[in-house]
């Protein structure tokens, strides 16, 4: 196993979020690669041959603490990060075979990226919209406009607050998170702000439904599916855009997600997620988790 730190801001100590990655894993059972995640405390990848080698370069399987996710998008990143440092890709367009489907990533500019489709977006009604202001424990008047639930891969409830303070501000109840995301059915809420005097440019953070861990540093998923819903609430303009997502700083684990939106006249393109990615030491204090 070696451990990444994908998504650190630029000049970060402690930023990004850890993904432990095994290359090779095929020999471990599910059980197996459950253990080693729980035994790790992060999101985790295990890179395995294709199923198919003509349709697809790599599987990987992805756990969390208490289960498998069918995706992770700082991980994957984590994982090609890896394998491209040591000499297993070239960087060349790549496609990854995951439970929500095929993955593309390709090597850009020194950066990762990777692939996510349009992302679908509802309204959550006014009922739900009063309890995730009760279980953020805010007035129902601090979160402006809609609540939306918005997913690329997985569904997340995207909740704008007035200002970053605001934001950064909140102590949620974090026992009552996973069955009002039952309700919303939802993988978790992502309370975001626009940051002040900064172009398409947001804060945000995550509060996971059941991962074992009550918040995220970076969250890659979630990123993706605020970068559309920020397109669709008129909030970035309809031409090509790079999106930046500041996550983490209330936790002290700085990051920084960049989704690359295709222009609003391309209605059949995804976006492509990036970010950086670091080697770590073997045994980090799981700070991207539980420092906050």
């Amino acid at each position: 196993m070696e451990l990444i730190r994908v998504f650190p801001s630029p000049g970060s100590e402690r930023g990004g979020n850890p993904a432990p990655v095994w290359l090779a894993a095929d020999a471990l059972s599910s059980t197996q690669m459950l253990e080693r995640t729980r035994d790790s405390g992060h999101e985790s990848v295990f890179v395995l041959r294709a199923s198919d080698a003509a349709a697809h370069d790599w599987r990987m399987r992805y756990f969390v603490p208490r289960h498998e996710m069918e995706m992770c998008g700082h991980a994957t990143i984590g994982a090609l990060w890896l394998l491209h440092r040591h000499g297993q890709w070239r960087g060349q367009p790549v496609t990854v075979e995951t439970l929500s489907g095929t993955v593309q990533g390709r090597h850009v500019d020194g950066m990762v990226e990777i692939s996510q489709p349009r992302a679908t977006t509802q309204t959550v009604s006014d009922a739900l919209r009063d309890a995730i202001a009760h279980c953020l424990r805010i007035a129902p008047a601090q979160i402006v406009g809609p609540v939306l639930n918005a997913s690329t891969s997985r569904v997340k409830t995207l909740v704008r607050l007035p200002d970053v303070e605001a934001l950064h501000a909140l102590q949620p109840d974090f026992g009552a998170v996973e069955a009002l995301c039952e309700r919303l059915g939802s993988t978790g809420l992502y309370p975001y702000a626009l940051a002040d005097g900064a172009e398409a440019t947001v804060s945000a953070r995550q509060f996971p439904k059941s991962s074992g861990y009550p918040e995220d540093a970076a969250t890659g998923i979630a990123a993706a599916a605020l970068a559309w819903g920020l397109r669709e609430a008129g909030l970035v303009g309809e031409a090509a855009t790079l999106v930046t997502v500041r996550q983490g700083e209330a936790m002290g684990s700085p990051s920084a997600i960049f989704v690359r939106l295709p222009a609003a006249t391309a209605t059949t393109e995804g976006c492509w997620l990036r970010g950086e990615a670091q080697a770590m030491p073997s045994h980090p204090s799981k700070e991207s988790h539980d420092s906050h």
